[in-house]
């Protein structure tokens, strides 16, 4: 589990069946490592399967290079984010992050303004939209980050990025039409599959039922309340 706080950023590679990570000075934020540690590298949970003075490598699966942008970027040997995992004294200063990429958004737009960046994003695939709504967390490459805006549909969003984030991370790297691994907040999708899992269990005619259904007493039934 993370926070979506980066700290530090690192260099990507591929090696063979391995994603090989390197980094210089800032680097020293993330020791000490130990193998079978887990580390979010842009976002996506790897874990430490041999150390280096000043990196790691991991192995990785077709589903990761498939559903995240780890492929590409290690080809061109890109910068990354890194994030070492949560530890339970830690503070939670962004918000929860599991490191399981639901899936990529495309850069629509970047706009520098007076304090801050205005960075447009698209889901690549509208059904993870219904996750997005205003001032909701999502982690765009592993930094925890909230939604300024968006459509109806949360298809597409928008986010104001800090100066102090922006110079901090990979985002200063983006350009248009880039792609972008996005987890959406994990507690919506857990309140979606209890909501789910309640109308099922209700029958059909639960799928007309009206939100009313939700009561004090659901709610403690569940352990919500």
């Amino acid at each position: 589990m993370f926070t979506g706080l980066v700290q530090a950023i690192g260099t990507l590679r591929r090696d063979g069946t391995q994603l090989r990570i390197s980094w210089t000075g800032s680097g020293a934020l993330l020791q000490p490592l130990q193998l079978g540690d887990s580390v979010a590298v842009d976002g996506v949970c790897l874990t430490v399967a041999t150390l280096a003075s000043q990196g790691f490598s991991a192995d990785v699966s077709g589903e990761t290079l498939q559903r995240t942008t780890l492929g590409s970027k290690a080809e061109r040997g890109e910068a990354v984010n890194l994030e070492p995992a949560l530890r339970l004294a830690d503070r939670l200063g962004g918000h929860l992050v599991s490191g399981h990429i639901d899936g990529t958004a495309q850069v629509v737009a970047i706009e520098q303004q007076a304090d801050a960046w205005r960075l447009a994003l698209r889901w690549r695939e509208p059904r993870f939209g219904r996750y997005i709504c205003e001032k909701a967390s999502v982690a765009v490459n592993g930094i925890s980050l909230t939604v300024a805006g968006c459509s109806d549909d949360g298809q597409d969003f928008w986010i104001a990025v800090i100066p102090h984030t922006w110079s901090h991370t990979t985002l200063q790297h983006l350009r248009q039409g880039d792609l972008v691994n996005l987890e959406a907040d994990l507690l919506a999708k857990y309140a979606e599959r209890l909501l789910t899992s309640r109308q099922q269990s209700d029958g059909p005619s639960s799928a007309t039922a009206p939100h009313s259904s939700i009561n004090e007493s659901w709610l403690n039934e569940h352990g919500w309340a």
